[in-house]
């Protein structure tokens, strides 16, 4: 199902046919591509590391804010920016550790811890500085900017949308919503990537649909068979089968649809 318009709701999953074995990679993240440099960005008296890559087009393109899991910005996270930038967007994803801790750890646990200790507000302030470096870049068309992120990751681009009202679109895959209360905030249109053996997340999901609903919000929520938590991240169950590349035809058709090509 698809949604409308700003002010309309789509409500229920679509299971749109798979399996794996889950490992979280550790390494230090991708070295730049040809279109893509790492930077640090300002905030007051710290800094946000972050990794940022172009299209290949001659005219601007929209700009996407990728969101890193629970542990912090693994070699993963990158690849997803290149992604997006051989779709045509120009995508940036912060260290969101940074501001606080020069950089992600190399261990994963102690990455997990640290991320777990954030303050909402810090996240917040360190991604409207990120929404701000990427809405001044040149190569970016003004304003038509978009949030994606995974788990963790994929519950703060949901909160962020309370925050932001910017914000053009909205994706999460796998992540907790925000207070049922805040998302009457929201003003970009939602779309909902999830794993049918999920239930952690996917318990809540009619209580998400009846929030938005309230509120007079778009969200969209599809739900993929055969696919665990995090499944579109190598190692994760239904990584190797069909389920992640009509996920991401997903969301790249949502991106089109609500920032332009």
């Amino acid at each position: 199902m698809r949604a409308l318009s700003s002010a309309a709701l789509v409500v229920g999953a679509t299971l749109v046919g798979a399996s794996g074995a889950g490992v979280v990679h550790r390494a230090e993240p991708a070295a730049a591509t040809t279109h893509g440099e790492w930077v640090h960005i300002k905030k007051g008296a710290d800094s946000i590391r972050a990794y940022v890559a172009y299209s290949e087009r001659k005219d601007k393109a929209a700009g996407v804010i990728v969101i890193h899991e629970i542990f912090g910005l693994t070699d993963w996270e990158p690849t997803v920016v290149d992604r997006l930038a051989k779709e045509g967007f120009v995508a940036i994803v912060p260290d969101l550790l940074s501001s606080k801790h020069g950089k992600t750890p190399k261990d994963e646990n102690e990455g997990r811890k640290l991320v777990g200790e954030l303050e909402p507000e810090r996240v917040t302030a360190d991604l409207d500085a990120t929404y701000a470096y990427l809405n001044a870049l040149p190569s970016v068309r003004k304003g038509d900017i978009g949030t994606i992120g995974f788990c963790w990751g994929g519950g703060q681009s949901f909160r962020y949308a309370t925050d932001n009202p910017n914000l053009k679109a909205a994706v999460v895959c796998y992540g907790p919503a925000p207070d049922t209360a805040a998302m009457r905030r929201i003003k970009a249109p939602v779309l909902g990537i999830y794993g049918e053996n999920d239930a952690r997340i996917n318990a809540a999901l009619p209580e998400v649909n009846a929030a938005m609903e309230k509120h007079g919000k778009t969200f969209t929520q599809e739900v993929y068979p055969e696919t665990g938590h995090g499944f579109l991240k190598p190692g994760r169950q239904g990584n190797d089968g069909p389920q992640p590349q009509r996920a991401w035809d997903r969301i790249l058709e949502f991106y089109r649809a609500r920032l332009g090509k």
